[in-house]
């Protein structure tokens, strides 16, 4: 079991990175949020999370020992493999989600691409007595604007912050309305697909 990973950042990618650790690129799955706060040759202190399949070892990374928790912990429901949970923290914080289960708030776990009714009437009876409670107290957002995780996305990649800004804001079209968790990666490869021409 592979608990943890501190190496220097090497690539970004829009779901994974790879960080060098000892000489070797470990390549490593992520959220949106927790790629954001990574940026090249800089140093990451990341939580792991090593499944072990057949034919693939796939390493997973979390900005926290919490966050690698409630991930191995939500795979325990029936359905539920390691892309279901690694999107299942993509859209809602550990907190957020342990307050859905208790509050047994299903149209919360449905705003996760992939989970229907059943599948969160099922998270929410298998996890209920087991997930525990929030560990803050302070109110979860309904949806964070996820603009600003794109935009630090890009920066991560190496492109300046104007750019970056000016990219997501084409992108958009100027819009003012909020990026949703479940928008954050379309608009991430839109914004790299702008930028890529303006550079070329």
């Amino acid at each position: 079991m592979i608990a943890s990973v501190h190496g220097t950042v090497e690539q970004v990618r829009l779901d994974a990175a790879v960080v060098q650790v000892g000489g070797v690129g470990l390549l490593i799955q992520a959220t949106p949020t927790t790629l954001a706060g990574l940026r090249l040759g800089a140093t990451a202190d990341l939580a792991t999370s090593l499944v072990v399949r057949e034919d693939a070892l796939t390493l997973f990374g979390f900005a926290d020992a919490d966050e690698r928790e409630v991930f191995e912990l939500v795979q325990t429901v029936s359905g539920v493999g390691p892309r279901l949970a690694l999107a299942m923290l993509a859209v809602h914080t550990p907190d957020a989600l342990r307050r859905a289960v208790a509050q047994e708030d299903l149209a919360a776990l449905k705003r996760v691409p992939g989970i229907g009714h059943k599948g969160a009437q099922r998270i929410v009876l298998e996890l209920k007595d087991r997930l525990g409670p929030p560990t803050s107290s302070a109110p979860v957002p309904v949806a964070d604007d996820g603009r600003v995780q794109v935009v630090d996305a890009l920066v991560g990649l190496g492109w300046p912050v104007k750019a970056a800004q000016d990219a997501v804001a084409q992108v958009l079209d100027d819009s003012t309305d909020p990026v949703t968790p479940q928008e954050v990666a379309g608009v991430l490869r839109a914004a790299l697909r702008t930028l890529g021409g303006a550079r070329g």
